[in-house]
């Protein structure tokens, strides 16, 4: 089962970018639908953004949409999020998963997330 280690969160004032990573730490992601959530304090964690396995095709939430980009590397075995226009609303932990349409598969663990905040 693939395994995945977020990285690439901090603090950022707000209008600023950060670039997350989602790497594989045993295993590849190359057969597999990717995709990035969030969790802020207090709330559910949600769907952020979704790519296919040959990265051709993408999915956004509305809050999103249009300032962040989700993007593959699968000889880096590695998914990104590009944050743009961060907002003090995007302050959460953010983690990756393995997905269907806009759902982590069931049964799937967690990593620790990364932690963005975003300062107003």
């Amino acid at each position: 089962q693939v395994q995945l280690v977020e990285s690439g969160g901090g603090l950022v004032q707000t209008g600023g970018s950060l670039r997350l990573s989602c790497a594989a730490s045993r295993g590849t992601i190359r057969t597999y639908h990717m995709g990035w959530f969030r969790q802020a304090p207090g709330k559910d964690r949600v769907f952020v953004a979704a790519i296919n396995l040959t990265g051709a095709m993408t999915d956004y939430a509305d809050s999103v949409k249009g300032r962040f980009t989700i993007s593959r590397d699968n000889t880096k075995n590695t998914v990104y999020l590009q944050m743009n226009s961060l907002e003090p609303e995007d302050t959460a932990v953010y983690y990756c998963n393995v997905v269907s349409g806009r759902t982590a598969w069931p049964g799937r663990s967690w990593g620790q997330g990364t932690q963005v905040t975003v300062s107003s």
